[in-house]
């Protein structure tokens, strides 16, 4: 299987904030809020969900297919992503509008108020996945993305018959209930975070079990707790990694997908993909910005033996990387 990784093509605005958001918001008062929070640091990032996984999944070995628009900003950004190996023969360049922008305030303790500004992704909704998969047998990735883009890269992956891994992430705020049960029907695997969760259930109306009727396998990522992937063959908890700083969690979700699908594309187990993703997620949170770090397969397997043992299970990927 080769990664097709559709999504949102971004610049991220990152802040950060030295205090604790909670303290200023009053309890009753939710429905008037007017805050406004002077920040210490402001770091431009390349960013985006999409290109985020695609990044970490070339750190990795792979060669993912990039599906998503960009605007007239993108030149140097994607001249890098193909430099480390990513096909952008799916990104569509708008020459008339700007790329995407990500706009995130991070406290201290790590969490984030932010704002998405469209730009060019509006435009992804023209792109077709039969146009630009050429390869039989791909793993595709929906990603946040346009909403109507989300949903079309859902119906033609079922269409076609491409197994996919539906996550809604930041964009169930923007998305029906119904329009969630109906992208994420028939998906491989459908992969959210535990608040995302539930925002998926209370939005749907479903109940946990309910999932398993949607998508085959489902991944519930726990933060600093790893992760819980529920499959037919049952279910596993997967151990986080411990990063040795904490600098920005911004993309850590994504470079979490990334470690998971290269075991799944590498035909690891559900467990070792799953330490793969929680290795991978650790890298982006020790480092600013989602694609500052930095490694190659070997110093991957390295830290993935001082971290959980041993690396015997990524012996496969080690030998078809040589």
């Amino acid at each position: 299987m080769r990664p097709v990784v559709t999504g949102s093509i971004a610049f991220d605005y990152l802040m950060s904030f030295p205090g604790r958001f909670e303290d200023h918001f009053l309890p009753g008062k939710l429905d008037k809020i007017s805050v406004s929070f002077l920040v210490d640091e402001l770091n431009l990032r390349r960013g985006g969900c999409a290109a985020n996984i695609a990044y970490s999944l070339a750190l990795l070995g792979e060669r993912p297919l990039l599906v998503g628009s960009a605007g007239s900003d993108f030149g140097p950004y994607g001249k890098d992503l193909e430099g480390m190996g990513v096909d952008l023969s799916g990104v569509l360049v708008k020459e008339d509008v700007l790329t995407a922008s990500f706009f995130a305030n991070t406290d201290q303790e790590g969490n984030q108020i932010a704002s998405f500004f469209t730009g060019a992704m509006q435009y992804a909704r023209e792109i077709s996945l039969p146009q630009v998969v050429k390869d039989p047998d791909p793993l595709v990735l929906i990603s946040p993305n346009d909403p109507h883009a989300m949903s079309r890269h859902a119906e033609e992956c079922r269409k076609e018959g491409y197994r996919f891994l539906y996550d809604p992430s930041q964009q169930i705020a923007r998305t029906s209930g119904e329009n969630l049960v109906r992208d994420s029907r028939g998906a491989w695997i459908l992969l959210v975070n535990e608040y995302e969760e539930e925002m998926f259930l209370k939005k749907t109306g479903l109940g946990r079990e309910d999932l398993r009727e949607l998508a085959e396998n489902v991944v519930v990522t726990l933060g600093a707790e790893g992760a819980e992937i529920r499959t037919p063959r049952g279910d596993f908890r997967i151990p986080p990694a411990r990063p040795e700083r904490v600098l920005d969690p911004t993309g850590v979700g994504d470079a979490y997908r990334a470690g998971l699908v290269k075991g799944l594309v590498g035909g690891l187990s559900w467990e070792t993909a799953g330490r793969m993703g929680s290795l991978a997620a650790v890298y982006v949170l020790e480092t600013d910005g989602p694609q500052s770090h930095h490694y190659d397969l070997r110093e991957f397997a390295e830290r993935y033996a001082a971290t959980f043992g041993d690396a015997k299970d990524l012996e496969p990927l080690l030998e078809k990387g040589a």
